[in-house]
């Protein structure tokens, strides 16, 4: 799916963050993350919304009823690659994982340090290494 969207948020100028589906039956939500240098207005997700949406129409890449949200990345950013976890080391973040780490699926700490196949995390003054095939889900941790 990031394939066929991402190439229409580039060409209107903005920078494609990632995609979430939530499965969820008749409500089943698809997140498109979008952000730009002057930040993300209503309109702009107004306007990619309304071209994603002709897209998937004419695609049909996702079968039954689900509710398009455009949305800027916000203050609890999602990192979905590996370059999004290089841009924000020094951060501190909060990990789900698939399979636990030290009988942990939930983390929050500093990213110390990305290579390609894993990040180093502080938690609690101790460095843990985790796999990037093993974060579900991960997001900044908002600096208020």
């Amino acid at each position: 799916m990031q394939a066929l969207i991402e190439p229409t948020v580039v060409a209107l100028g903005y920078e494609f963050v990632g995609i979430e589906y939530l499965s969820q039956g008749k409500h089943s939500i698809l997140r498109v993350y979008i952000d730009s240098d002057d930040g993300i207005t209503l309109d702009d997700c107004s306007k990619l919304s309304h071209q994603i949406s002709g897209l998937l129409d004419v695609e049909d890449v996702i079968q039954g009823h689900f509710n398009l949200e455009v949305s800027s990345p916000g203050l609890d950013r999602p990192l979905f690659t590996l370059e999004h976890f290089q841009r924000f080391i020094g951060s501190e973040i909060k990990i789900n994982l698939s399979m636990p780490v030290e009988n942990r699926r939930k983390l929050t700490g500093r990213l110390c340090s990305v290579d390609e196949k894993e990040i180093v995390l502080n938690v609690d003054n101790a460095d843990i290494r985790l796999h990037f095939d093993n974060i579900e889900k991960a997001n900044l941790v908002p600096d208020i």
